[in-house]
């Protein structure tokens, strides 16, 4: 199965995921800061800045988009709970 290598920059950890994983779940394992309101991408709390690797994640939904623009997001960031890791390596931290 393949994997992905995921840097929490505000704990200092990196850890190894499986490919699909949504960067919420692990951020509630690790106990990294990033918050979240709902795991549906209608509230945009969970924002997260990409600090590196956004080439492997998934590519926004429809949905992460809408909310995204809503929420004047910068074009490093994502929806913590929608944005889904593919492989790689990928470093990120609270927006």
């Amino acid at each position: 199965m393949p994997s992905a290598k995921l840097t929490f920059t505000d704990v200092d950890l990196t850890v190894t995921v499986p490919a699909g994983t949504r960067i919420i779940e692990i951020s509630e394992k690790v106990g990294a800061a990033l918050t979240y309101g709902c795991r549906e991408g209608e509230c945009g709390t969970c924002l997260t800045r990409i600090l590196s690797g956004a080439e492997n994640l998934a590519e926004p939904s429809v949905l992460e988009q809408r909310v995204l623009k809503e929420n004047m997001a910068g074009r490093n960031d994502r929806l913590a709970c929608l944005c889904q890791v593919l492989g790689g390596e990928i470093t990120v931290r609270p927006a």
